[in-house]
């Protein structure tokens, strides 16, 4: 699942700001809230795009949160 907390985190470091990110990513910037907003729906090549422009080297803690996924396992239970 989609940690939008170390997704803005990641931001932050970088000193990024939304637009740009959007813009770098190839998308608007009402597509890339739209996909913050619906739990991180990016494709890959804009998960490599981001993660190229923020520096990030492992996706995994933003894109694909464990104890965000096991939360939402539980949660259906």
């Amino acid at each position: 699942m989609f940690n939008r907390v170390e997704f803005e985190v990641a931001m932050l470091r970088k000193g990024a700001n939304r637009q740009d990110l959007a813009k770098a990513i190839g998308v608007s910037y009402a597509t890339f809230m739209r996909k913050i907003e619906k739990d991180g729906d990016f494709d890959r090549e804009q998960i490599s795009k981001i993660m190229t422009y923020l520096g990030i080297d492992d996706p995994n803690p933003i894109f694909f949160a464990k104890e965000l996924a096991q939360d939402a396992k539980e949660d259906k239970a």
